[in-house]
């Protein structure tokens, strides 16, 4: 039979008593962890989230309540009153925060019962797929309540230390005007304007540029974005993050800006907080040297170029690639002589899944050194390239040769992959950058055209304006920036164009005629003729930062009621279907 509340109050959680709280008559709430039944005495685990307690029930001490208690089971819900003790010093449990005390039980409440669940919530092995069509339970468990414990001081801390800054927190609309942003929309059916539909936001983008316009001058948000995407496990269709805009500012500004907060981050996560300012780093660098715009740090094995090594060289299929301006891109792994052939095999096709046609290896030996390059280049080609890489004995060189992108995005993924497979990766170190001066524009080969690497509202570098009148937009560089921690980009931004008539060139450079982009954009365009101020911002990714901090392997361990990859909530099990009689409201009608 179960039993009412009543006026029972809850003293403490079952994470807070300690030694120094032997003596009290406690009460504690929470739900049965796991118990063991020792015939005349029953010891009980009981869990809030804030931790365990041990709960005992000894049949000498009251034995009704000793048979009451052995009727509850895993998951039950209860109020549990009695003295808190010390435990035997033999029995001290160093696992649990309450390891040194136990409460001896004389009350106790069955405030609900519970089905067996479908997986242990104290030893969780069940498939995700189980445990995100239960989520409510999966949430009871320790680890992933730790997760939001987490999550929710670093909230908070934003909104602390943005405030403190002088930042107004302003919400912004869900339902708002579909933009072409780089994702597709969600699009909600406005039941009012039949045939017509609002788009949830992909970000905040164009009101957090407007605040800047009304005078706001430093705005913040812990906003909801959607983006109709491809899932994977750093991704979801709803996702949150930490946006924010200030006027009259140039890259320096948000970094300092950002800085005290991420380090303020550190802090709370219990991670010594890096060194101010973190280090710049160019996106031609980033991509030059590590080949990828958010590299990791942690360890070496940076590019060397030997393009001028192999500039007319015998060896016809790096020397044809030179000659048309692109790039022969190196680097050097300790050990990696002793490789196998299946090693160097494996290694080669995780460079072509990236675009690389092939790739080229040097074993550097004692005496000749051995590689397929020797009947072109000769053994003093050989020791030519070993001395313009600094390899040393027992070191592999590889090496891949392509269009200067194409080279450095392979070679890029090849170091990624030869830093897990070596264990190359220092992951005691935390390294911080700023990735800046990415390109304003990208070029797709597949419909031939110009897009906006970022946004088209973001500025181009001043110097690069007059060039959005050339054939090649690829020389134009942004007032763009990446913040990137351990590899993993955490956030990014922009300064932003406040002046009409630059915009309306980079709209032009796209491919929008005026008439496009104000039907797309007018309401916009509009108030940039009313006195735009300079103002940028940036964007963190705070689901993405609390996996990262909290060491989680997926973002679904860090959004309370995620997707899965094909976009649909196994809890809920939606999307799902809607009556017609909801349909013929909206004014549609459906395929199937």
């Amino acid at each position: 039979m179960l039993d009412h509340l009543g006026t029972t109050k809850r003293t403490h959680h079952c994470g807070a008593l300690r030694r120094e709280d032997v003596g009290q008559t406690v009460t504690l709430m929470g739900w049965v962890n796991s118990y063991r039944d020792h015939g005349s005495v029953l010891f009980l685990h009981l869990r809030d989230r804030e931790g365990i307690t041990q709960i005992v029930f000894d049949q000498q001490f009251n034995a009704e309540l000793l048979e009451r208690a052995q009727g509850v089971r895993s998951e039950y819900v209860l109020s549990i009153t009695g003295k808190c003790i010390l435990r035997d010093e033999k029995n001290f449990n160093p696992i649990m925060a309450t390891g040194e005390i136990e409460i001896m039980a004389e009350e106790l409440k069955v405030l609900n019962d519970a089905q067996t669940p479908p997986f242990e919530i104290d030893n969780c092995r069940a498939a995700e797929d189980l445990r995100l069509k239960y989520r409510y339970l999966d949430l009871r468990r320790p680890e992933i309540q730790a997760n939001f414990r987490l999550r929710h001081r670093l909230a908070l801390a934003a909104r602390r230390v943005l405030d403190e800054q002088g930042f107004y927190e302003i919400e912004t609309p869900i339902l708002t005007k579909s933009t072409p942003e780089g994702a597709r929309d969600y699009l909600v059916p406005a039941r009012t304007a039949p045939g017509k539909f609002f788009a949830l936001p992909q970000s905040p983008q164009l009101f957090k540029q407007l605040l800047m316009i009304s005078g706001y001058d430093k705005y913040f948000q812990i906003a909801r974005c959607f983006r109709d995407e491809d899932l994977r496990a750093d991704r979801q269709p709803e996702f949150t993050q930490i946006d924010i805009e200030r006027s009259f500012v140039q890259p320096e500004d948000i970094f300092a800006t950002i800085e005290p907060l991420i380090c303020e981050f550190f802090q709370i996560a219990g991670i010594e907080p890096p060194a101010t300012p973190f280090l710049r780093m160019s996106y031609h660098d980033a991509m030059n040297r590590y080949g990828i715009d958010k590299p990791d740090l942690r360890f070496g094995l940076e590019f060397v170029d030997l393009s001028e090594h192999f500039a007319g060289s015998s060896f016809t299929v790096f020397a044809d690639v030179v000659k048309k301006g692109g790039a022969i891109k190196a680097i050097v792994v300790p050990g990696a002589a002793s490789w196998s052939r299946k090693q160097y095999d494996e290694i080669i096709e995780h460079a072509r899944i990236y675009g690389a046609g092939g790739l080229a290896y040097i074993q550097v030996l004692e005496g000749e050194s051995k590689s397929a390059l020797t009947k072109f280049l000769g053994a003093d080609g050989i020791a030519a390239v070993i001395s313009a890489t600094g390899a040393n004995v027992g070191d592999a060189i590889l090496m891949i040769g392509g269009r200067w992108d194409v080279a450095c995005t392979a070679m890029g993924q090849v170091r990624l992959e030869v830093g897990r497979r070596e264990k190359l990766i220092r992951e005691e170190e935390n390294r911080l950058l700023w990735v800046v001066d990415f390109p304003m524009f990208e070029y797709h080969d597949e419909d031939k055209r110009w897009y906006a690497m970022h946004h088209p509202f973001t500025s181009p570098i001043d110097e690069d304006i007059e060039k959005l009148d050339g054939q090649d937009l690829g020389g134009v560089r942004a007032k763009a920036y990446d913040l990137v921690f351990n590899g993993n980009e955490l956030g990014g931004g922009s300064i932003r164009i406040h002046r009409a008539d630059v915009q309306a060139r980079i709209f032009e450079a796209l491919g929008l005629t005026p008439e496009e982009a104000r039907e797309k954009f007018g309401f916009f365009l509009d108030a940039l003729s009313y006195g735009t101020p300079p103002h940028g911002g940036i964007a963190l990714g705070l689901d993405r930062i609390v996996m990262i901090f909290a060491r989680a392997k997926s973002l679904r361990d860090v959004i309370a009621f995620p997707k899965v990859a094909s976009g649909s909530d196994l809890m809920t099990d939606s999307p799902s279907g809607v009556s017609p009689a909801q349909l013929a409201e909206l004014k549609i009608k459906t395929l199937s």
